[in-house]
């Protein structure tokens, strides 16, 4: 059973499959496990992320085409929820369907176009022109201040089930760890974990199909993949289209936690790089990659900050240290953590976790 849900894609390393379950039911129980709210809202940020990034992974691991047009897409999907929640006096359910219903369409359309129109140049003219037409976007829903609220952005608010006045029972929870408010946080949180789930379980499923074989073949070769008789514009251009809706539906998540979208906050290029990062992290090509990376980087990113407060505090009476471990410095440790990850796992910890399995099964033969 198991194995077919994860479509015949197994992590092929125990290490690795220990590590997934132990990140998947930390996820699953995170409200539980660690109570409060930053820690809610940091959980939250990983499955919209590891459904971002196992979108791109599809563009780029699986079918070799560097895009920086992803986060288009991703804003897309944040704003259709949040124009369409925006304009309706009384949010509900068929708003939100609205909202992701536009929201798709209208990256189909962009994607196919892009994909159409783009995919017959040189990678580096197609990354070129991806990376216009996202600039272009931002600027757009920059100044379209009436519909998309501009600079400011727009907040909204969300069915009564979603939002946070909403309690399940009067009294909180009470775990070992914590007291846990059973509101419309946790409805909302559990609604982007079934969905991030499903997202990634079908993005496994169509890189394990014989269209994502085929995808993987014009990714080691196109030539001889067009040699082979597969129209691989075609398949690179229904690449993007799916890649594109998939992170749609991933902006769509991010405005319904957040309850607010802007262009930073959906749209900015840093989110890009961000995307690049957890890509390199985790690992080309394996869709594991996405969750790995998302969790490390998305932990580091929201508590590097408080690690180094308390590291500045301990080592306050040695020369130079403190200065080096002031919070105002996480940026430079996370650019050395990033270098340290690609030099000792350049193929990412997925890739790196299975050739020590890969080893040790040829080591026990001999």
């Amino acid at each position: 059973m198991l194995t077919r849900l994860l479509s015949h894609d197994l992590p092929r390393s125990r290490w690795l499959a220990a590590l997934l379950v132990i990140l998947f039911l930390g996820l699953a129980f995170a409200p539980f496990l660690f109570p409060g709210v930053k820690a809610l809202n940091v959980a939250a940020k990983v499955l919209v992320f590891v459904a971002l990034v196992a979108s791109f992974d599809l563009l780029l691991g699986y079918t070799g085409i560097v895009s920086f047009a992803h986060t288009m897409f991703f804003g897309i999907g944040a704003y259709g929820v949040a124009i369409a929640l925006n304009a309706v006096e009384e949010p509900s359910w068929g708003a939100i369907a609205l909202g992701v219903i536009c929201a798709l369409l209208i990256s189909l359309v962009l994607s196919f176009m892009i994909g159409l129109f783009s995919l017959r140049v040189k990678a580096i003219f197609f990354a070129m022109i991806t990376l216009a037409v996202a600039s272009a976007f931002l600027t757009l829903a920059s100044q379209l201040s009436d519909f998309t609220g501009g600079e400011d952005g727009l907040s909204f608010s969300v069915p009564e089930l979603l939002s946070p006045g909403f309690t399940l029972t009067e009294e909180p929870l009470v775990t070992p760890l914590g007291e846990v408010d059973l509101n419309g946080k946790l409805v909302t949180y559990y609604l982007i974990f079934a969905a991030v789930t499903a997202i990634f379980l079908t993005i496994l499923r169509i890189v394990n199909s014989p269209f994502g074989r085929v995808l993987q073949a014009i990714r080691e070769n196109d030539f001889r993949a067009e040699a082979l008789g597969y129209r691989t514009v075609v398949y690179r251009t229904l690449s993007n289209v799916l890649s594109a809706a998939f992170a749609t539906l991933a902006g769509c998540l991010l405005a319904l936690w957040l309850r607010y979208n802007g262009p930073d906050t959906s749209l900015s290029f840093e989110i890009m790089l961000d995307i690049l990062l957890i890509v390199v992290i985790g690992g080309m090509g394996t869709l594991y990659g996405a969750l790995i990376g998302s969790v490390l980087f998305v932990l580091a990113q929201s508590y590097l900050q408080d690690l180094l407060r308390l590291a500045g505090e301990a080592t306050a009476g040695i020369p130079l240290l403190p200065a080096l471990l002031t919070p105002d410095r996480w940026l430079l440790w996370m650019g050395v953590l990033f270098v340290l990850s690609v030099y000792y796992f350049p193929t990412g910890i997925v890739g790196k976790l299975r050739e020590r399995s890969v080893l040790a099964k040829l080591r026990g033969l001999k």
